[in-house]
């Protein structure tokens, strides 16, 4: 089964096959299989053409994949642009909502682990 140019895995449930589309998470899944009236625990490859179809028609009222991704990136530029807190951070690729970034974040910052110590010097034995 195909989704907006994406092509679900037969072989999940349709609960999580519809996850793999960007902008649908489990909860978002289950509410449009409810709203189509199809088994969440049903596989992809056993769907039906009428519940494909009553799926796609669903999906396609809603902001996902491309539309998606370009609004959220509109609004990351938009940050940037009239200079926010959270544009800034963005711009140096650092937390946005308030995390430490002493200990924690360092795959984001690209730091290598160093472990600090008691901050002294060892002395040579010599």
């Amino acid at each position: 089964m195909r989704l907006l140019g994406i092509t679900l895995p037969d072989t999940k449930n349709a609960q999580y096959g519809l996850t793999t589309i960007y902008g649908i998470g489990p909860a978002r899944s289950l509410a449009i299989l409810a709203e189509a009236k199809v088994d969440p625990s049903k596989k992809v490859k056993d769907l039906t053409a009428d519940e494909e179809a009553v799926i796609r028609k669903i999906t396609e009222t809603m902001k996902l994949e491309g539309n998606l991704k370009r609004e959220v990136g509109q609004n990351v530029k938009r940050l940037k642009d009239i200079g926010a807190y959270r544009g800034t951070r963005h711009a140096r690729n650092l937390p946005t909502k308030g995390q430490r970034t002493k200990t924690n974040s360092r795959t984001v910052r690209g730091n290598k682990r160093m472990t600090m110590g008691s901050g002294r010097k060892k002395e040579s034995k010599t």
